[in-house]
């Protein structure tokens, strides 16, 4: 499905080390003619790591679309009811908001704008990257997965040498998983065989 003129909701999660895999797939969507909406989770707003500091992914992520972001659950609440959003993108999608959305949970403006999306009937796309996703959460992705309008960006084991429960997304694969879901339909493969770790 083409993407232009779509609106996608486009939700980001703890996983610092994952935006700079995930910035150019918001440049993809936006290259493609989606306006894409900006919703931040607190930990990504307020945490500082070796991969950024504090708030400043959400300011270059700001500048590129050109919208504010939505940070709290009383601005993500209003996705409901104006079915504003063709579509909602968690990338990535941290194995704590994965157990929190598969538990029906409305903590985070994330959660609030996904849950609002599948009020709407409309497709909500998980880009995970979890270090439990073969363990605690292996549960959680079952649930998931098989729940109407929800659809997983492929994924498979990052680091099977050093991490053997961790799983991440493609981020590449992105904006097909977007196309596809919009037609309610899973990219195929879901289960991929990521790069050897060295």
């Amino acid at each position: 499905m083409e993407l232009s003129g779509k609106t996608i909701g486009f939700g980001i999660t703890g996983s610092h080390c994952t935006y700079a895999e995930v910035y150019p797939q918001i440049e993809r969507l936006m290259s493609e003619g989606a306006h894409v909406v900006p919703i931040f989770s607190a930990t990504m707003q307020g945490t500082g790591t070796r991969f950024g500091e504090a708030g400043e992914w959400a300011q270059r992520i700001e500048a590129l679309t050109g919208e504010k972001g939505l940070c709290t659950i009383p601005e993500a609440e209003p996705l409901g009811p104006s079915h504003r959003l063709d579509c909602m993108v968690i990338a990535p999608c941290t194995g704590s908001s994965l157990s929190r959305f598969a538990a029906a949970q409305t903590d985070s403006p994330v959660l609030m704008a996904a849950k609002a999306t599948l009020r709407n009937d409309r497709p909500v796309v998980l880009a995970i990257s979890t270090n439990d996703g073969l363990g605690l959460n292996m549960v959680n992705i079952a649930r998931l997965m098989a729940t109407k309008n929800i659809f997983f960006v492929p994924f498979g084991q990052d680091d099977w040498v050093h991490k053997i429960n961790s799983l991440v997304a493609d981020m590449a694969r992105l904006p097909q998983t977007i196309s596809a879901a919009m037609e309610k339909r899973q990219l195929q493969p879901v289960l991929i065989e990521r790069t050897r770790p060295a």
